[in-house]
């Protein structure tokens, strides 16, 4: 099935009103979308690529974020590096934007509801559906079969549990993550044949949530965590004398012209993306702003709006880290508000195989 990328109203129009009866569905659209705490900061890329955009869903949608902690455990972690990293994680979203009284930000760990799910609809997926998912596939050849865990095979399962238990409409996420809102879908539907209606089968739409941005010495690589330099990544928590030696440092192309062409000046056009996303100046009217002017001056008007748009968040993301008692207590209630949601859907499900209730 091949599905068209579609702005969120669009998508979440589809079926609103004869799905709005079902467990946990919400007179108001919802959505729901995480980041895995697999880094000490969010990078430039996930602040510009997602944040910012997930902080204008919560006007007009019920919003739901998490932090997918289960899903990070798939390769080996550091007990005490994942827990800090969460909280990083959640600092930043509330410093990006989040509110958590206009939304429900949670742990994806403190809502059991999610591994129970994951259970059922891991009961329900064929190994062949499971063994073909692309990402499956392509971590598992990189680590050998021998080395690549159950987790690994499971992750569409628990990713479909993350999705079912808040009943949205629409589902956004990246190109790259197709073939698990696929699988979804064919869950949702297989469960609702077997059993009865219950889950709202989601739309998955791949809009352009944010400006796509590139490594600064790899302008050809996306930015990200694993890049071959750390010169190359701008995190968010980064001191701001870092973040615009690194951006002064950036891989340039032949030429002066500050001009936007992906294909023959990637590094220029990456500068030009970044500036106009910090400083929402159209890339035309930049580069106008540039003839005649050199590189140097370029790559210092990018710094030092770099730097200004960072510095709030990263200020309050520290602060918040300064506090950790604090941040705990938000993500608490986050995931109380969650699990007010959960809980009935899993109690219907349960209900539907044979389960006993669910204890709370």
């Amino acid at each position: 099935m091949t599905m068209k990328k579609n702005s969120v109203q669009d998508v979440l129009a589809q079926d609103a009103a004869a799905t709005a009866h079902l467990a946990g569905a919400s007179a108001r659209h919802r959505v729901l979308s995480g980041m895995q705490p697999s880094a000490d900061s969010l990078h430039l890329g996930n602040y510009l690529g997602a944040l910012v955009n997930w902080e204008r869903t919560q006007a007009d949608f019920e919003a739901f974020f998490f932090i997918p902690d289960l899903h990070a455990i798939t390769v080996p972690q550091d007990p005490a590096a994942l827990a800090e990293r969460t909280r990083v994680a959640a600092a930043q979203f509330i410093a990006g934007g989040i509110d958590p009284e206009r939304s429900t930000l949670f742990v994806q760990s403190q809502v059991p509801e999610h591994a129970q799910l994951a259970w059922v609809l891991t009961c329900m997926t064929g190994m062949g559906e499971a063994m073909r998912m692309t990402q499956f596939k392509d971590k598992s050849a990189k680590q050998g079969a021998d080395a690549a865990g159950v987790g690994l095979l499971a992750y569409p399962m628990l990713m479909a549990a993350d999705i079912l238990l808040y009943q949205p409409h629409g589902v956004p996420v990246g190109d790259d993550q197709r073939q698990h809102v696929e699988l979804t879908r064919d869950l949702a539907q297989r469960f609702n044949h077997r059993y009865g209606e219950t889950f709202v089968v989601p739309t998955g739409f791949y809009p352009e949530t944010g400006a796509r941005i590139y490594d600064l010495q790899d302008p050809t690589s996306k930015m990200s965590k694993s890049a071959a330099s750390p010169n190359g990544l701008i995190n968010v928590l980064d001191e701001p004398k870092k973040t615009a030696k690194k951006i002064k440092s950036a891989v340039t192309d032949d030429g002066t012209e500050a001009r936007f062409d992906r294909e023959a000046k990637p590094g220029v056009s990456n500068l030009l993306t970044i500036l106009s996303a910090v400083s929402g100046t159209p890339i035309p009217q930049l580069e106008e702003e540039f003839v005649g002017k050199m590189y140097g001056h370029l790559k210092v008007a990018v710094a030092d709006a770099v730097v200004e748009r960072l510095a709030p968040v990263r200020e309050r993301a520290l602060a918040l880290l300064d506090d950790p008692a604090e941040l705990d207590r938000i993500l608490a209630a986050g995931a109380e508000k969650a699990r007010a949601v959960a809980t009935p859907v899993l109690e219907d499900v349960y209900a539907k195989v044979g389960f006993l209730p669910p204890l709370r």
